[in-house]
């Protein structure tokens, strides 16, 4: 089996997963191993308390900004929120270039936006900036911006190419993809509807390979001016997605029928981590679909793979289709048609098992790298047909190289329904295979488009129903990792939000489960440009916060900034905040006659 083949060259001596549904270990040992736990005992008691932080303190807030760098916020922030202005921002920035011309034009977008939102347009130009930051407590992610600018139709063509297999294209597969990880050419421009994430549009693997060698550079200016830096990374920045997509089917049908076998059980509707099937029950109904031999069955469910208990869950049954265990060489998923279970990677033909392979290698690549370093990896979701794979390699990327800290950091999206689901089960993942845990977690940044796109073609929609059950799913998820922090003092999370209540939420809760900011174990994240209010005040109170730092050539971030401009229209409540802080503080200087000011 193509993937079989691939997952096992990528991960030579994997753990195996202990017995999971036997009576578990208390959390401390299967964090940390026996002996005592740093961070916990009695070095908790003589740690000083938590410190407080005022993000209303805008001569704290802006103690890193020049007046002149003042003056520039309040400037894009303005024109961020002119509605007239954002409405038309394509056309008068191609007139501008034109009038200008493009050495001129670049100073211009230097001076405004690209200077207030890009941290500079190559390796060595942005090493400054990730300097004077973390002078000031704020570390960096470094963020590769450069995005093609295609026109809807290319973007749209490439998509459908790149996510189409060859099964599909002559009529062999394409009813077996259920349709939300099906290429349709409505969505093709994957763009539209997206405002805060970086897109990107598969051109060939001599293209990939050349966006990997791009990302081994940012690695090492990354490294060589910070020595707690992350690298945001895409995986659709380095391979075909068509993999992504097709893999995300079956790891989705698969969980599917798991929850089909539990509803047969009484167990419909449960919690994931709550769900327990019976081992014979389960083998009896699977017997039934012809689909091996009783013999077969029995050997897939053994002590060996699943425990003694006599249940499976769902991180048991998610085992199942590792290559770790015989049930890899069926690779089968449910047809929802007929109920049996049939193969379908097997399908991948030759060509397209090569840019699969090449796919994960690059991923190898990088994260080799990143550890000779001393640079962490972040890699970011995407598009909910592509998430479930991404998450998925993400996962094998983390049982390989977060053995004594966490080097990989996957990212969870809170709006989506399952978020809670996902994030338990990453948590209780790392703790049954003993690796660190590492996760950002974000709200989620392809809302309308996922919405649009599952009232369009017709699936659940899997964005949650409203703001505020994001907000609560956010919340909730990140209360679950906090209280695992307090026991595992060797697993971080990343609280990525511009939302002042959410930070208040993490300090708070911080502070009642004693995670003290020395402990390292909570950062906090906002984009460059936005929310210094927060940023800084928590770096200079000793909290480890970072800001992301997308860098690139002016005329190749210019879609990027595009939908920067769009996303502070979209914040308002925050942005108004921000400018009302910026004015307060450029108001103090001219009050105070420190309009020169002096960065300490």
């Amino acid at each position: 089996m193509a993937l079989r083949r691939v997952l096992s060259a990528l991960r030579p001596g994997i753990p195996r997963l202990a017995p999971l549904s036997t009576a578990p270990a208390s959390r401390e040992e299967s964090a940390a191993g026996p002996g005592p736990v740093p961070g916990r005992g009695s070095a908790e008691a003589v740690r000083p308390p938590v410190p407080t932080v005022d993000f209303g303190n805008t001569q704290e807030a802006y103690r890193s900004r020049r007046t002149w760098e003042l003056v520039r916020s309040l400037l894009v922030l303005r024109l961020c929120a002119w509605p007239a202005l954002l409405a038309r921002h394509e056309q008068l920035l191609y007139v501008a270039r034109k009038l200008l011309g493009e050495r001129l034009f670049n100073k211009l977008m230097k001076m405004t936006f690209y200077g207030h939102f890009v941290a500079g347009e190559d390796q060595e130009s942005i090493q400054p900036l990730i300097r004077h930051n973390r002078a000031f407590g704020v570390s960096t992610i470094l963020d590769y911006g450069v995005e093609e600018d295609l026109g809807s139709e290319e973007a749209e063509h490439r998509e459908m190419e790149s996510c189409t297999s060859a099964a599909e294209r002559d009529g062999r597969g394409t009813n077996k993809l259920e349709k939300q990880y099906q290429a349709h050419r409505a969505f093709g421009d994957h763009r539209d509807g997206v405002i805060s994430a970086r897109t990107y549009f598969y051109a060939n693997e001599a293209k990939c390979d050349s966006h990997m060698e791009t990302l081994l550079r940012c690695i090492e200016a990354l490294g060589a001016a910070s020595d707690d830096g992350f690298l945001a990374i895409k995986l659709t920045l380095l391979g075909r997605p068509q993999f992504l997509q097709q893999f995300s089917d079956v790891l989705t049908k698969w969980r599917c029928f798991f929850h089909q076998m539990a509803a047969e059980q009484g167990q419909a509707g449960l919690a994931a981590m709550d769900t327990k099937l019976e081992v014979a029950v389960l083998q009896e109904s699977i017997a039934k679909m012809s689909i091996a031999s009783r013999a077969e069955i029995e050997d897939w469910f053994t002590a060996e793979t699943l425990g003694v208990s006599g249940t499976v869950d769902l991180l048991d049954w998610s085992s199942l289709i590792d290559s770790r265990t015989k049930l890899s060489k069926h690779l089968m998923v449910p047809n929802a048609q007929t109920g049996q279970l049939e193969p379908l990677l097997s399908r991948f033909t030759e060509e397209e098992e090569l840019q699969m392979t090449r796919m994960l290698q690059r991923m190898d690549v990088l994260a080799k790298k990143a550890t000779e370093v001393g640079v962490r990896l972040m890699v970011d979701a995407e598009q909910t047909y592509f998430q479930p794979a991404i998450s998925h390699l993400t996962l094998e990327m983390q049982r390989r190289f977060n053995v004594e800290r966490p080097l990989i950091f996957s990212t969870h999206q809170c709006y989506l329904k399952d978020a809670y689901d996902n994030v338990t089960l990453d948590v209780e993942l790392s703790r049954r295979e003993g690796w660190c845990f590492g996760s950002k977690l974000v709200r989620g940044a392809y809302m309308a488009q996922e919405r649009a796109r599952a009232a369009e073609i017709g699936y659940e929609d899997p964005i949650n129903p409203t703001y505020e059950a994001t907000n609560a799913m956010y919340h909730r998820c990140l209360d679950h990792v906090l209280e695992e922090l307090k026991h595992n003092a060797k697993a971080k999370v990343m609280v990525a939000t511009h939302n002042e209540d959410s930070v208040r939420f993490t300090l708070r809760r911080m502070e009642e489960l004693c995670l003290h900011p020395a402990g390292h174990q909570v950062y906090f994240g906002q984009l460059l440009g936005m929310c210094d209010q927060i940023s800084f005040p928590l770096g200079q109170a000793g909290y480890p916060v970072y800001k992301y730092m997308p860098y690139g050539p002016v005329m190749d971030v210019l879609p990027y900034l595009s939908r920067r401009a769009l996303e502070n229209s979209s914040l308002m409540k925050g942005a108004r905040r921000e400018r009302q802080l910026l004015w307060l503080e450029l108001l103090r200087r001219l009050r105070t006659g420190s309009v020169f000011h002096r960065l300490a």
